[in-house]
């Protein structure tokens, strides 16, 4: 099954993506996580970072193989986020890429209605590469 967890690019460049994610009760992953109590589990987080990170690695990659994610460092959890809410996911490059690895820092800020400030839901750095493709 595959989730799509970027709803629009809101900026992009070479070095930095800024996407968006509305958070519907009507996702399929809340169902379940948890059912009196519902909220966004964080590894949905940590994908979404790594879907925005995909786009901007794209964005120079001629390579078809796709990206997977190679490490993950310093992920930090925030804040729930409930449905009804929306992320704002920040990737950018932390150092250029070098074997079509991409290392990126990523920041998932939770915008709540009523909310005057976004506040950070999740923060990491994490490593994109290509996929390891073997023949049988």
């Amino acid at each position: 099954m595959h989730f799509d967890l970027v709803d629009r690019v809101l900026e992009q460049s070479a070095d930095r993506i800024v996407t968006i994610k509305h958070v519907s009760a009507a996702e399929e992953y809340l169902q379940d996580h948890f059912p009196t109590f519902p909220v966004l589990p964080g590894v949905m987080m940590l994908e979404a970072m790594v879907q925005a990170g995909r786009k901007l690695a794209s964005h120079a990659r001629t390579d078809p193989t796709p990206l997977v994610l190679g490490r993950v460092r310093a992920l930090k959890y925030g804040k729930f986020v409930k449905p009804g809410a929306t992320l704002q996911v920040r990737v950018e490059r932390a150092k250029p890429a070098a074997n079509d690895e991409h290392d990126l820092k990523g920041e998932v800020l939770l915008i709540e209605p009523g909310s005057p400030t976004p506040e950070v839901a999740c923060s990491g750095r994490l490593t994109l590469r290509p996929a390891r493709v073997t023949r049988a």
